[in-house]
């Protein structure tokens, strides 16, 4: 077939041609980009699932401010509830003030430091808050110790009694021959240095 004969059959033909030529480069996209639909697949499950997660966040988000107002005043009100281990006169005050208010005798009060680091040790993770020992050793009949528990465990500072003795105050004094004496230790809860 030369290519006046060619020309004439597709001017003869030109529907059938045209979809012939349609069928043609329809077949060869396929073919050579036929690879890309998977590809185009995972990529429209990725943004769908993006789309999905932002309109989530847009309905969650309204509430975002007044969220974020309340955990910063139970941020502010958990750190005033913290004490400070270098600041050793203010944290006894506690303890004189619970004294005073519960009326039993504070024998002995001590501030407990934590071990040293030993050089060449690994270092754990950078704590947020970190306990501030204390011992403890308290004078009164039952009912006052007790009240003085429970001041401890219900007042201003987060307080944790690790161990705790209760023993008889002892013959010296006659007319405190109902009196325990209670041994403690515990810890506050501290902001790090």
């Amino acid at each position: 077939m030369t290519n006046q004969q060619l020309m004439a059959f597709i001017k003869a033909q030109p529907i059938g041609f045209g979809c012939g030529a349609l069928v043609v480069v329809l077949g060869l996209g396929i073919y050579f980009r036929g690879d890309m639909i998977p590809d185009a697949e995972n990529l429209l499950d990725q943004k769908a699932t993006l789309g999905e997660r932002l309109d989530a966040n847009l309905k969650n988000g309204v509430q975002l401010p007044d969220q974020l107002a309340a955990i910063s005043a139970a941020r502010e009100q958990m750190e005033s509830r913290l004490v400070h281990p270098d600041e050793l006169a203010k944290n006894q005050q506690y303890f004189y003030k619970l004294e005073a208010d519960t009326g039993i005798k504070l024998v002995d009060l001590r501030q407990i430091q934590p071990p040293a680091q030993r050089p060449g040790a690994k270092t754990g993770p950078k704590l947020f808050y970190l306990p501030v020992g204390y011992s403890v050793a308290v004078r009164g009949n039952y009912a006052h110790l007790l009240d003085f528990l429970r001041r401890l465990e219900t007042g201003s500072r987060y307080c944790r009694v690790m161990s705790a003795t209760v023993n008889l105050a002892g013959p010296t004094d006659k007319d405190r021959a109902s009196d325990l004496t209670l041994n403690l230790g515990l810890e506050l809860l501290g902001q790090p240095q």
